[in-house]
């Protein structure tokens, strides 16, 4: 079968890494991709907001599924505009996407369905929100109601600086239209664990465990990141915990949106707060999460195509989902300067160091090729992934393998998966 994937970061390049791990497969295209991706696929310049020629090219080339990576084209409408083409595709359609597309709209679902969250409010007055932070408890959190890639989240510790958040998101318009809407959120402790979930409308699957780190710097500093490593499972995610949240969280957010007449079909990415009252949700998102898929795609041991059909067909309860019993730790290497001013353009050495290497691999996230020479091109270059018999032993093999490449103005963290020490 032909298999089409969009859009061009790691999350694609590892989804298109296990796409091509299936028997079934004998074609993949990927719009408009990147230089690591071209060497399982063909990249075809297309970007991924342009739904007219993506679904005329899938026409054209007789594609028998897509598989759209990307939040932006989800929640534009992307599967709407395929399924009326009459084109297979794997995704959430937009009344579904809107899941990630909208803070509020996801807060007031989780409110209405007594799904666990914290306590918030929704504003469109930057007035309002200032009059009601006058007496709001400390520390609060914001976040842009739109997609802001990942980064439309402030911590704010002091009544100063939440103020400054709601002149950035909604005067300055530091995230665009993103920030037209905010909800501001109390602050919860405790440890935040990713999970991500194959969903056929009534059906949830749920996959391994993960864990992000979202800063640029060691110890959580600095800046908001797309994330700068993940590590799976995580050990705080325990079977004790995994059952709670199947019956307060999961299944009752999958019956939630059918109720609400917005059928999901496709992933749901569950941010979770393990906080002292129970596992509580931070945010949804409706496709798989990057880095966490450079994690939990080397972990799965089924065929994914077999995974996404069921999906599409609404037998996702025919699928034993299985993951291998062992650990895995993606490391960042990004420019440094990321996620503010870099440089790009500098040749990339050692990647042929991960050929044939078992447990190693290495996901483009911002490359390009010129001449036959790997060339940064983006703020995150490359996820470097190991798996080991358990989290110790893959952090390790991560960081060994990080030494293998290198590139002017390589960054990483150094202390991705440190919590596993602490666990």
């Amino acid at each position: 079968m032909k298999v089409l994937i969009v859009g061009s970061g790691g999350r694609e390049h590892a989804i298109a890494w296990k796409v091509a791990q299936s028997p079934k497969v004998d074609k993949i295209y990927c719009a408009p991709g990147n230089a690591g991706i071209g060497q399982v696929a063909e990249c075809v310049p297309i970007g991924a907001m342009e739904f007219d020629k993506l679904a005329a090219f899938a026409k054209e080339k007789e594609i028998d599924l897509t598989v759209i990576g990307m939040d932006d084209p989800l929640v534009g409408g992307i599967v709407d505009v395929f399924e009326k083409e009459g084109l297979r595709v794997f995704g959430p359609r937009k009344n579904a996407a809107i899941l990630e597309g909208s803070k509020a709209f996801s807060k007031d679902l989780m409110k209405k369905y007594q799904i666990p969250t914290a306590a918030y409010e929704c504003f469109d007055s930057p007035e309002k929100a200032l009059q009601y932070l006058e007496t709001a408890k400390m520390p609060i959190v914001l976040k842009a109601d739109g997609l802001a890639l990942g980064k439309g989240v402030l911590i704010c510790s002091t009544r100063e600086e939440a103020k400054e958040g709601v002149k950035t998101l909604m005067l300055d318009k530091q995230f665009g239209s993103a920030g037209n809407r905010i909800v501001v959120e109390e602050f919860m402790t405790g440890r935040e664990v990713s999970v991500l979930s194959f969903v056929d409308g009534d059906t949830i699957k749920i996959m391994t465990s993960a864990q992000d780190h979202k800063r640029a710097k060691d110890g959580d500093k600095g800046l908001n990141t797309g994330g700068m490593g993940t590590f799976s499972p995580s050990p705080f995610y325990t079977k004790e915990i995994d059952e709670i949240c199947k019956k307060t969280i999961y299944q009752p957010t999958v019956d939630a949106m059918k109720a609400e007449g917005r059928t999901f079909k496709g992933i749901i990415f569950f941010g979770l707060m393990l906080t002292e009252d129970g596992p509580k949700v931070l945010e949804y998102n409706a496709r798989f999460g990057d880095p966490e898929t450079q994690v939990v795609l080397p972990r799965m041991k089924n065929d994914i195509i077999d995974v996404f059909e069921a999906c599409v067909d609404g037998t996702l309860d025919q699928i034993d989902l299985q993951f291998e019993d062992n650990a895995a730790v993606c490391v960042v290497l990004a420019s440094d300067g990321y996620p503010e001013h870099y440089e790009k353009g500098f040749p990339i050495h050692g990647l042929e160091a991960f050929e044939n290497k078992s447990g190693y691999y290495v996901f483009h996230a911002g490359t390009k090729m010129e001449n036959g020479t790997f060339l940064t091109n983006g703020g995150r270059v490359l996820g470097v992934t190991a798996t080991g018999k358990n989290l110790k032993e893959a952090r390790a093999n991560a960081y060994q393998a990080t030494e293998w490449i290198s590139f002017d103005n390589k960054y990483m963290r150094h202390d991705i998966g440190k919590a596993i020490d602490e666990a």
